[in-house]
């Protein structure tokens, strides 16, 4: 389940619909990349093809990601149960 975003256009479009503040290019991926995440129990849920499930490092260890395209990733927090912290970034 998603507790919480960091990224205030992925929070519109998980709640509402509103793709301003998105790639209109990644909106199909981000839907279910957010599908994904609200429904995972464990972090290998989110281990699908294409999305290329990743922890991060250094300075941001304790995050994962998944791939949207090259550069662009939905990074989160997962506490074995819930993800928090959701959002949508270009860290490349």
């Amino acid at each position: 389940m998603i507790l919480g975003f960091r990224h205030r256009g992925l929070k519109r479009f998980f709640e509402a619909g509103d793709t301003r503040g998105l790639n209109p290019n990644h909106v199909a991926k981000i839907r279910r990349i957010l599908a994904r995440l609200h429904a995972a129990t464990g972090i290998r849920d989110l281990d699908a093809p294409g999305l290329r499930l990743h922890p991060l490092k250094g300075g941001r260890k304790g995050q994962w990601a998944l791939d949207v395209d090259r550069t662009w990733r939905i990074t989160f927090t997962f506490d074995g149960r819930d993800c928090d912290e959701v959002n949508y970034e270009d860290y490349h």
